[in-house]
């Protein structure tokens, strides 16, 4: 009975590491406008808010933690709209991770967390191919391929990712605002089930707007510095 448990269990191990080999030959023979055409087309999917949500953000800081070089990073926050309690939001938890190097995180960090199956870009912070640029992971599940963390690496000059935080906690601190914001992307997601791109264009207004009033409540110029 061991014996056929310690099969199956090697079975099973075996078919994920061949399953987890083919995806990344599949991935390492796209090419990058490939690579981004496929990410940019996955489904946009809104869900009621989950209260697991935190406890995966603390999960996967963890980790980050224990696997990448300590002196690379700095800190490590929760974002987006998992981060506020209650709201709605794509099941996906927005990590924001300030590296101390962003260089060094292209040639120490990026290939580390390519080899655990993270999809990596150097992502423009504005338009399609402007400066400046940073690394951005997504995480995935295992099996089903769908996303569960977006990983954004940046240093502590990229002012318009930390002031994502006093957009946070400006709509933890104001509901109604955050029902605002949770209709809009509701109505986004409906229009744009497969266009990432058109459904985060969607929202920049809202963001921006919220960013300014939240900058003027806080008094603070941006969360970063």
């Amino acid at each position: 009975m061991i014996g056929v448990l310690a099969a199956r269990r090697h079975g099973a191990y075996s078919f994920l590491t061949c399953a987890r080999t083919q995806t990344f030959i599949q991935r390492y023979m796209e090419t990058l406008e490939q690579r981004i055409q496929r990410v940019a087309q996955e489904d946009v999917a809104i869900t009621p808010y989950d209260p697991r949500w935190p406890e995966l953000f603390r999960q996967e800081k963890g980790h980050l933690l224990n696997c990448l070089p300590n002196e690379l990073i700095r800190r490590i926050e929760h974002f987006g709209s998992t981060a506020v309690p209650g709201l709605a939001a794509k099941p996906i938890v927005d990590i924001l991770v300030e590296v101390t190097d962003l260089q060094m995180a292209r040639t120490q960090i990026a290939p580390l967390l390519e080899s655990q199956g993270y999809d990596y870009f150097w992502r423009p912070s504005f338009g399609d191919d402007g400066p400046p640029f940073y690394a951005w992971f997504i995480k995935r599940q295992e099996g089903s391929g769908l996303r569960t963390h977006h990983i954004h690496m940046v240093d502590r000059h990229f002012v318009e990712h930390w002031d994502r935080l006093l957009f946070r906690d400006y709509l933890i601190e104001h509901p109604r605002v955050a029902e605002e914001y949770q209709y809009l992307k509701l109505c986004l997601a409906s229009a744009y089930p497969n266009d990432r791109v058109a459904y985060t264009r969607g929202k920049t207004e809202f963001v921006l707007k919220v960013t300014a009033m939240a900058k003027q409540f806080y008094g603070e110029p941006s969360a970063g510095w």
